[in-house]
């Protein structure tokens, strides 16, 4: 017969490890229990946890995804979701280093700390323009695409247009690979090209593409890509 974690010895039961040792003393599962709780009535909060993790890979990916997935793992209820969902957006606010409207383009490292948490662990292509004013200063991010696990179905009169409704004089174009490798692919190349030549006719300046994977990217004009 299972134990509860009740009466498991204090020294193994997450909670109280966490409040002993911090929470660097946690394995994955054991934190996410602390947040699961008690657990359904057919599991253990630990168990829950292990099924969490060997379901998603990671804490990075679990993060992507939305209640429905999260239901869809035996044993955890919309309550339980819900607090799922929140933590972990919690976290990836924290960890985004937010590049604010008005704020001077200084170079790459400033579009990746602010596209690193919400980009490094999609499942799916997401392309995005960083729109920005005569003197490079953030107007918005402008969300253009949606694509597959491998690619995102890109097309300049959708991201010059909404440069031309913004009265943009400059842009970054930004996406990830769900692959986790940032290299940029042909396909990325060659639509980047396209995109600075319509860049050029409409006289909006293109000043870089960054392609975000898992913990690194690259950006076109810092690594000879341009």
């Amino acid at each position: 017969m299972t134990l509860a974690v009740r009466d498991w010895p204090a020294a193994d039961r997450p909670r109280e490890k966490l409040l002993a040792h911090g929470p660097a003393a946690l394995t994955d599962a054991e934190l996410l229990a602390v947040v699961l709780g008690a657990g359904g009535r057919d599991a253990q909060a630990v168990d829950q946890g292990r099924v969490l993790i060997r379901t998603f890979g990671d804490l990075r990916r679990l993060g992507a995804a939305g209640v429905g997935e999260l239901r869809a793992v035996a044993g955890v209820g919309p309550a339980q979701a819900a607090r799922l969902v929140a933590v972990l957006e919690i976290a990836r606010r924290h960890g985004e280093c937010v590049f604010e409207p008005g704020t001077p383009f200084r170079g790459s490292a400033d579009v990746y700390a602010h596209f690193r948490e919400r980009l490094g662990g999609e499942r799916r292509e997401h392309f995005y323009a960083v729109l920005l004013d005569q003197k490079h200063r953030k107007i918005c991010d402008v969300a253009v695409s949606l694509g597959s696990l491998t690619a995102s179905v890109v097309h300049p009169r959708d991201v010059f247009g909404s440069v031309v409704r913004e009265a943009a004089a400059a842009v970054i174009f930004v996406h990830n690979h769900p692959s986790g490798d940032p290299t940029p692919s042909p396909e990325d190349i060659a639509l980047t090209r396209r995109l600075r030549e319509v860049g050029d006719l409409v006289g909006v300046r293109v000043l870089d593409h960054v392609v975000i994977g898992k913990g690194r990217y690259v950006s076109f004009v810092d690594d000879g890509y341009w």
